[in-house]
């Protein structure tokens, strides 16, 4: 182990812990509302809401206090809110909530981030495994013939969603050669994971993020940073669980295991 990847891996670890625990960070999300075409409140919220085909749209009045973020005064009359699908995407906010809009699948949501959430205020940090290079090992990506494939997976909702993956890594690790279905996000690789210590040291499952690989498929699977997935951190988030495969038969010893509370 190098003084570097050691230190490298703990400023990755503080800032994990960091960012979920932000004002409007993952541990703040105390709701995520799917909308109808029709206006129809949502608990808590003044105004009404509802979905079309442009996005968001809530209807409320100057007194209610829902301001569009660069707009420059609070909501008066009919206004939509683009989803984070859109590059332009919006965000509203009403005292110290922030308002998501988020589309998953063609369905339209609002997200609400309380930043008095009793996740956030109970959170004690993020357990995890001490760092340890032997789970740090060289990978091969190989891509799927033809375009990526869609596996249909449960999520952490209940419902079942399309996963899009476009290959496999191969690698060895703690002596066992293994694949991981794997999905490409720009150049980086992405994949959700179980093993055996799934749901009892360990979260019942984890995501990793591999570098981009190289010209010949290279790149490097670094199970230290195995993290926690949004919905560890609250239950309005829709997690997808492992693919088919993407289970291993023995307990990876590394990455973060659990969420803390006071």
């Amino acid at each position: 182990m190098t003084a570097t990847a050691a230190e490298d891996w703990k400023h990755w670890s503080d800032g994990r812990a960091a960012s979920v625990s932000a004002l409007h960070g993952q541990l703040a999300l105390t709701g995520t509302h799917w909308l109808e075409p029709g206006p129809a409140g949502i608990p808590g919220l003044p105004g009404q809401w509802w979905a079309d085909a442009e996005g968001v749209r809530v209807r409320a009045t100057a007194g209610d206090g829902i301001t569009v973020a660069g707009a420059d005064g609070p909501v008066d009359g009919e206004v939509l809110l683009r989803p984070d699908s859109d590059p332009a995407a919006d965000t509203a906010t009403l005292g110290d909530l922030l308002l998501v809009p988020i589309e998953r699948e063609g369905e339209l949501a609002l997200r609400v981030f309380d930043p008095a959430s009793e996740r956030r205020t109970a959170f004690a940090g993020i357990s995890a495994h001490p760092y340890a290079p032997e789970w740090a090992v060289p990978a091969v990506f190989t891509p799927f013939d033809g375009e990526a494939r869609s596996v249909v997976v449960p999520n952490a909702d209940g419902k079942e969603r399309p996963l899009a993956v476009t290959g496999q890594i191969a690698f060895t690790v703690a002596g066992e050669h293994r694949t991981l279905t794997v999905s490409r996000s720009g150049d980086r690789l992405s994949g959700v994971i179980a093993d055996a210590s799934s749901g009892i040291d360990t979260y019942r499952f984890r995501f990793i993020t591999l570098p981009a690989p190289d010209a010949d498929g290279r790149t490097v699977l670094d199970l230290n940073r195995a993290y926690l997935p949004p919905c560890a951190f609250s239950d309005h988030f829709i997690c997808p669980f492992p693919p088919p495969g993407n289970r291993l038969d023995f307990a990876v010893e590394a990455g973060e295991k659990q969420v803390l509370t006071r």
